[in-house]
């Protein structure tokens, strides 16, 4: 039974996860592979420790070698990694011609920069076209080709916009030469902030989550979780809440999150009651906010630090709050769904027991705490990264199934850089986009189409952006979506409206996180109904209710940052906390239709309003909420209860 679960997950991950679709059977060119996977995680590894080498020549390792890994693992075509028995000639062409092509910045490093003065030759150019496409191409391999896409027509754009009519975002056309030289030579370009922080800081936190997965720390989140949560009303959903929410703190992608956890809380929940869209809402709606949750987050977060300047103990700290209504969202909702359809906890004889749980095994979370104190008390995220990943490599030492021979270590090393595979070349391709908004100046004729079309009304302005964000992550994955959006849209919020740099950027990171519930394209949906076997787009639509939060809250620390723990005092913190969480309660009540009883439409859109307006960091607003969420309490207790109403015999 074991063994078809995991089947089936993996044939999940392979169909809604492209970076799965990689070849397992490559013959003879096997050792190439070991070789150069092992050589990248040591080389970031020596460069996290003893110094990064100049951006243009460490970008050119971490890209290189990466591509030439992409080409020989991941083939032309979907499928074809199932029926090919070795890496086909092209590809290994392809692969060596690719690592030539980026090593050449480090071979000529001298003269490549000598000649960002006297010009570029014919040589560079042809390299640099060479570059961009096999770019594309271990991208579309790798991501899928919505990205590859949009890059290629920001490439376009770049050499043709001139032909085209002025109110379309004319500007005057670039050479192909003058505009492939500057993407691939420049630090405006490919080996751009993105490519750089790939190569500095996510890569090494990447491999630490590769150590974490190894040390079998997830199945000790999901006993945590069910410890705690089992036992309540609808416990199996909130033992999936928060499971998601310890495991995406260090996985951070939505995909991969919930099929490595739902395989293990979506049969629990059907079992227990919940129906199958349910179920497969809220685990991908609770892996999808690992993303979002520090200390790990997602990858775009570190470069959000390069873009802002602060540290990275700055996004964890003002990231905490929005998490902490997140989870609490939709830990409510189920609890609200539990309720209205009769869903009880499980027995007490069935759940683990947290004392014991934590005694035996309590040492795992010690490589999370060294992660955070280490980036606290002012280190960088590289030494965070290093000492986490020497940590947990101790603490797989502990225990005989974790404990890792020279062979498990060689495969460790060699999946660490399978793993970043996908957001090397995620970045790498972000980087033709941001670099083509530079040199056209196409980020200042987005910004005058925004303010145009919203009248200068900040709100307006908010809600385009808003569906920029989400259109885009629907093709783009996370981190490349956020490269592009900060760099297009981002600046308008914060040049022409005002709006504190860190909110700004928070907000663009939000909503392209929540791309992956929201319909049509939901891929963290779509895996999770595959492993519930229920209707895929009706999971989204209630994944998008559970998640509702991530659609009201970067709205509210844009008016207000108390939120992300700006210009803020404890008394006011707590304040707004408290009153956040009410907030919560109302908002989760009112998508799922019941609070004390099931309510009317009327009381469900009063309850809406009324959490809103509590989650809004002022005071007066707040009381009127609160005023409105007792009027809605005090009705639903004097009515009767429906004849035909379920009710959950054991509450929280």
């Amino acid at each position: 039974m074991k063994e078809n679960s995991q089947l089936d997950a993996k044939q999940i991950l392979e169909k809604y996860d492209r970076e799965s679709n990689y070849r397992v059977n490559i013959g003879k060119w096997a050792w190439v592979v070991s070789f150069l996977g092992v050589a990248l995680t040591l080389f970031h590894l020596y460069t996290g420790y003893f110094g990064t080498l100049p951006s243009q020549q460490q970008g050119a390792i971490h890209l290189g070698t990466a591509l030439g890994l992409m080409f020989l693992l991941f083939p032309a075509k979907k499928g074809l990694q199932k029926k090919q028995k070795t890496v086909p000639w092209y590809d290994v062409l392809l692969a060596f011609t690719a690592i030539y092509v980026t090593y050449h910045k480090i071979i000529f490093f001298e003269s490549i920069l000598q000649s960002r003065i006297s010009g570029y030759g014919t040589l560079d150019v042809i390299i640099s076209i060479l570059g961009i496409l096999l770019l594309l191409e271990a991208t579309r391999r790798t991501v899928g080709l919505p990205i590859v896409i949009v890059a290629s027509v920001a490439i376009l754009y770049a050499v043709f916009g001139n032909f085209m009519p002025t109110q379309i975002l004319s500007h005057p056309g670039f050479a192909v030469d003058r505009i492939t030289t500057d993407l691939w030579y420049k630090e405006i370009g490919i080996f751009g902030t993105p490519i750089q922080i790939s190569a500095k800081f996510i890569f090494l936190f990447l491999f630490f989550g590769v150590i974490l997965v190894h040390t079998k720390i997830g199945q000790f989140f999901n006993d945590i979780a069910l410890a705690l949560t089992g036992r309540f009303t609808g416990g199996t959903a909130k033992t999936a809440v928060v499971a998601s929410a310890l495991q995406g703190m260090v996985s951070g992608s939505s995909v991969g999150n919930t099929v490595a956890s739902g395989s293990f809380t979506i049969p629990m929940m059907k079992k227990s009651g919940f129906k199958p869209e349910f179920a497969a809402a809220t685990e991908a709606s609770a892996s999808t906010g690992g993303q979002i949750m520090p200390p790990i987050m997602g990858a775009a977060a570190f470069i959000m630090m390069e873009y802002l300047g602060v540290s990275y103990g700055t996004i964890m700290l003002a990231a905490i709050v929005p998490a902490v209504l997140y989870f609490t969202g939709i830990f409510i909702g189920t609890h609200f769904e539990a309720k209205k359809i009769g869903v009880i906890g499980l027995p007490k004889a069935q759940l683990p027991v947290f004392k014991e749980l934590m005694v035996k095994n309590g040492y795992m979370l010690l490589p999370l705490f060294i992660i955070i104190g280490t980036i606290m008390v002012g280190f960088t995220p590289q030494r965070a990264a290093l000492m986490g990943i020497f940590t947990a490599f101790l603490v797989s030492l502990i225990r005989k199934d974790t404990r890792m021979s020279v062979k498990k270590v060689f495969l460790v090393l060699e999946e660490g850089a399978r793993v970043a595979l996908p957001v090397i070349a995620a970045v790498g391709t972000a980087g033709i986009i941001a670099g083509v908004v530079s040199i056209t100046g196409l980020g200042a004729k987005f910004a005058a189409s925004i303010i145009a079309l919203s009248g200068g009304i900040l709100f307006f302005s908010l809600i385009f952006t808003m569906i920029a964000c989400i259109i885009l992550g629907m093709g783009l994955p996370t981190t490349a979506n956020y490269v592009v959006t900060a760099t297009i849209a981002a600046p308008v919020l914060i040049n022409d409206f005002g709006v504190l740099p860190i909110a700004a950027h928070m907000f663009v990171f939000y909503f392209g996180i929540v791309a992956d519930i929201t319909p049509p394209v939901c891929l963290a949906a779509y895996a999770g109904a595959g492993i519930a076997r229920a209707n895929p787009f009706k999971s989204g639509v209630t994944a998008v209710k559970l998640a509702i939060a991530a659609f009201i809250i970067p709205y509210i620390f844009i008016y207000n940052p108390i939120l992300l723990l700006q210009d803020i005092t404890p008394i006011r913190l707590i304040i707004s906390l408290l009153t956040a969480i009410i907030g919560m309660t109302a908002v989760s009540s009112a998508v799922i239709g019941f609070f004390i009883r099931s309510s009317y439409s009327w009381e469900r859109l009063i309850l809406f309003i009324a959490g809103v307006m509590l989650i809004v960091p002022d005071l007066v607003i707040s009381l009127i909420g609160l005023l409105l969420l007792l009027g809605v309490w005090y009705i639903q207790k004097q009515r009767k209860d429906d004849s035909g109403e379920m009710k959950a015999r054991l509450s929280v």
